[in-house]
C-alpha cells in the first residue's frame, strides 16, 4: 500500500523532510485509503481534517526518531 510514498528520514531523505514533503505523503495516505483522489464538497472537511492529523503525526514521528549512526536533526519548524 501507497508505495509511491517515500521515506521521509535520514539517511533515505539526504535533508530534514520539509513540511511541504510531510503534507504531500500525508495526502497520498489519505487519498489511498479513502479511494478519492478529489473529495465531494460533503466530504471536503474530514478529508482535509485527516491529511491535517497525519501530517501532524507524521511531524512528531520523524521529531522523535532516532537513527542508529545519524546525525541528530534540529526539530522542523511548523
Amino acid at each position: 500500500m501507497c508505495r509511491s510514498i517515500k521515506t521521509l528520514r535520514p539517511p533515505a531523505l539526504p535533508e530534514e523532510a520539509t513540511g511541504d514533503d510531510i503534507r504531500a505523503a500525508a495526502l497520498q495516505y489519505v487519498r489511498k485509503v479513502s479511494g478519492f483522489h478529489a473529495p465531494a464538497a460533503h466530504n471536503r472537511e474530514v478529508f482535509d481534517r485527516a491529511v491535517d492529523e497525519i501530517a501532524d503525526a507524521t511531524a512528531r514521528l520523524l521529531d522523535h526518531l532516532e537513527v542508529r549512526g545519524a546525525r541528530p536533526v534540529a526539530a522542523r519548524a511548523r
